[in-house]
């Protein structure tokens, strides 16, 4: 089954309840950014209609008959061109296993048609983010500001400090609490220029502003923020900006 326009968005809508695949798919299609809107009535017939048709997220219902909804998300994980993953669901415990799944929003039943103008505003700006390809776990990171769960983009992190088995992000819009440890985000986000100079921080390299290597307390400045270098991570702080011919930003 299909809805939709001209431009914008494909969506495949996935739920075992008839209701409410009609009822999200009806606000879907009435979006001008969403031009295509599929359905499937269980989570095998979600598999089948992707092997066919890509789309660029699919909203998934977590319990369904068979193949669950976390239990698709996953089987999607290891597709070549990867949609961006909504879950929509009565239930709100699953929401830290959702964003383990790298889930870019979780809506919960009866969907507002407000709250999914949001998710879907989340979805262009992820797309977009990548350039048309789905967000991995590393480009989004789910924060915690109350009782709201959002992403942010790894783009917009400037520093990290560590807070026990916790670690806040620092952004240019404030700072974000994560339950994850700073030591693992410094293997996921090497790749990306993010170095640890100190057991309590993290930075971007790229956001460098000023360095103090040579100081009898050595710092780097980044985002505005004097930062510490750790004495025996000076010398291959230094090597790293060297030869990556990294230029602090004046």
């Amino acid at each position: 089954m299909t809805h939709g326009g001209f431009g914008g968005i494909s969506a495949l809508v996935a739920d075992d309840e008839a209701p409410a695949v009609d009822e999200l798919a009806r606000f879907l299609s009435d979006d001008p950014r969403v031009a295509a809107v599929y359905t499937a009535s269980s989570g095998a017939d979600a598999v089948r209609h992707l092997a066919v048709q890509s789309v660029d997220v699919v909203f998934l219902d977590i319990h369904m008959p068979g193949l669950s909804g976390f239990d698709l998300a996953r089987a999607i994980g290891r597709f070549d061109r990867r949609p961006a993953i909504v879950f929509v669901t009565a239930d709100e415990d699953g929401a830290l296993e959702a964003f383990d799944l790298a889930a870019i929003d979780y809506l919960l039943k009866p969907v507002r048609l407000e709250r999914l103008q949001r998710c879907i505003g989340r979805v262009v700006e992820a797309l977009d983010i990548t350039g048309g390809t789905p967000p991995t776990r590393d480009d989004l990171i789910a924060v915690t500001t109350g009782a709201t769960t959002r992403m942010i983009r790894r783009d917009d992190v400037r520093y990290v400090q560590a807070q026990g088995d916790y670690a806040r992000l620092f952004t240019d819009a404030g700072s974000y609490l994560v339950r994850v440890p700073i030591s693992d985000l410094e293997q996921q986000w090497a790749d990306a220029g993010f170095l640890r100079i100190h057991r309590s921080y993290l930075v971007d390299l790229s956001r460098l502003e000023q360095l103090r290597l040579g100081a009898e307390h050595p710092t780097v400045t980044v985002a505005g923020a004097e930062l510490p270098v750790s004495r025996r991570l000076v010398a291959s702080v230094r090597e790293i900006v060297e030869s990556n011919r990294i230029r602090p930003r004046s």
